[in-house]
């Protein structure tokens, strides 16, 4: 199976200079937690913002998420696999990066679709769906925890 077969092709997507507001606008519309940015000249992936980037890198840290951009919080580098990709590499990828989505991008970078775990557990059999939530949300040792 290839990533193709999984992947998401409808997809929201912002511009670096999209402002939180709009990318968090997006998520509720489109029932998502994470949103592309994309170079808008060359449709390349640069990033991913999720929920928590906005919430870990712009709320958490004091500051108004009105005028801060898309750029300013997006996680970089991103995780990404082709559509050709065998979906055995793509879960690899997902557990070595810790991520739960993963951009899909052709040989150019331009961006293609994107894997959720939520596509995998739909499409996979059970125990490596399990394997893979297992892997990904393990803690990392820099974990902040609140005692």
């Amino acid at each position: 199976m290839q990533v193709r077969d999984l992947m998401t092709n409808r997809l929201a997507y912002c511009t670096p200079d999209a402002l939180l507001p709009e990318v968090a606008g997006m998520m509720v519309n489109c029932d998502c937690g994470a949103i592309p940015v994309i170079d808008p000249a060359s449709n390349k992936a640069l990033g991913i913002v999720t929920d928590r980037d906005i919430v870990c890198r712009a709320v958490a840290a004091a500051q108004n998420p009105s005028a801060i951009r898309a750029d300013q919080v997006m996680t970089t580098p991103i995780a990404a696999v082709t559509p050709e990709s065998p979906i055995e590499d793509c879960l690899a990828k997902m557990e070595a990066a810790q991520v739960r989505r993963m951009l899909v991008v052709d040989k150019s970078g331009t961006l293609c679709g994107l894997v959720s775990q939520a596509d995998i557990a739909r499409a996979m059999p059970e125990r490596q769906a399990a394997a893979l939530l297992r892997d990904v949300s393990a803690p990392t040792n820099h974990a902040a925890r609140l005692h």
